[in-house]
């Protein structure tokens, strides 16, 4: 379908899906397999400018938005999912940055992301504290010219390999979620330490692990925003950033659908290839019908909060639940199509189906999406009174 991509945008697009079929697609299964970080693809996104394309054009970026980070993260995910998440995750932790920096915060931390020098990573889920940010244990204790923080984040993607993280941590535990704050932490800051790296089902080429903050010392000056502004930070935040994991999930499902078109037609039974059984044509074209679906609904919800629209918690949760629940259908379907050799490592789409997983579950499972969306029909409809 044409979605009327500007000629910058279709460009983008473009030069993503050359990176993921010539430079991804090719070590994917080596990357998944070891569970290395891809520093190496990390080096070919910088060079091609890809950190900056959501980042504005003052701060070294291409001054797009969300639908220009959909676009890039979608494509790359098609090469793989984990891997993608070098630029995917670094958007998730700079979003709080460019929504709630002040200009200083914004000259310090902007540019080096924008240029790839540095990674980003965004730190607010515990061990008890996952949808349930009111719980957070992380504390931020004012202390002169500082804050100290001590606690541990937990399931942190680009944990150990960012430079610069958000971290939320609460500033005064009696007002519960109202007592949360948001700070800029630097890697380099006395205190800062990982813990173990995950042993994750999918998702492998991407650093997943605990940050540790033990009486991490915070210049005042990286606060973000003001005290007890973090629970908020936090959610704008996600409203921002969930149109990529719903990207993230449509390039995974694509790749899918893509390598099951691809086995059908060659795939022999019965003397005929699988791809002229109604069976399997019926299973092909219900793929690329959720997968379209769910394209428009991404490009369209990041295009509502590219407007500047205020209320986009909807729109955003929509485009995440439906396209992360495409991908594990999809994918599930791919393995299907592929029979005995969709369950091998031998082919990719058993580590599609691992991959689309997580898509259904981080930056708040499709339950608590779901009654996101409820919340807001119920306020809309009450307000329509």
């Amino acid at each position: 379908m044409d979605y009327l991509l500007t000629e910058e945008q279709q460009m983008i697009k473009e030069l993503c899906h050359q990176i993921a079929e010539e430079k991804i697609k090719p070590v994917a299964a080596e990357y998944d397999k070891n569970e290395e970080f891809p520093w190496d693809i990390v080096k070919v996104f910088a060079d091609s400018d890809i950190f900056g394309v959501y980042i504005p054009e003052e701060y070294g970026g291409m001054g797009g938005g969300v639908l220009e980070m959909a676009i890039t993260t979608e494509e790359l995910s098609w090469g793989c999912g984990g891997i993608a998440l070098a630029f995917a995750a670094t958007g998730l932790g700079t979003f709080p940055i460019l929504l709630f920096a002040n200009d200083d915060q914004k000259a310090r931390y902007l540019p080096d992301i924008a240029a790839g020098k540095k990674l980003a990573a965004f730190c607010i889920t515990e061990a008890e504290a996952g949808s349930d940010a009111g719980s957070i244990k992380t504390t931020a204790k004012k202390d002169g010219d500082h804050y100290i923080l001590n606690g541990t984040k937990q399931w942190i993607t680009n944990g150990s390999v960012a430079e610069t993280y958000v971290v939320i941590a609460m500033t005064d535990k009696s007002k519960g979620a109202r007592g949360a704050s948001a700070f800029i932490v630097e890697k380099s800051m006395e205190g800062v330490s990982f813990g173990k790296k995950e042993d994750k089902l999918g998702i492998r080429g991407s650093a997943t692990c605990e940050v540790i903050l033990t009486d991490v010392k915070v210049p005042k000056e990286n606060l973000l925003g003001r005290e007890g502004l973090g629970f908020i930070v936090a959610m704008k935040t996600f409203d921002y950033s969930r149109p990529g994991v719903a990207a993230q999930a449509v390039g995974i499902a694509q790749r899918a659908l893509d390598e099951s078109v691809k086995y059908a037609r060659e795939r022999k039974q019965f003397g005929s290839s699988i791809s002229s059984f109604q069976g399997i044509q019926w299973m092909l074209a219900d793929m690329a019908i959720q997968i379209e679906a769910a394209r428009s609904l991404i490009y369209s919800a990041a295009r509502l909060v590219d407007s500047g629209a205020k209320n986009v918690a909807k729109a955003s949760a929509m485009s995440k639940t439906f396209a992360s629940d495409t991908a594990m259908k999809v994918t599930t379907d791919a393995v299907q199509i592929f029979g005995g050799y969709g369950y091998m490592k031998e082919y990719p789409v058993e580590k599609l189906m691992r991959d689309a997983k997580i898509t259904q579950i981080y930056e708040g499972t499709n339950q608590i999406q779901r009654s996101v969306i409820a919340s807001a029909l119920i306020k809309e409809s009450l307000a329509k009174k």
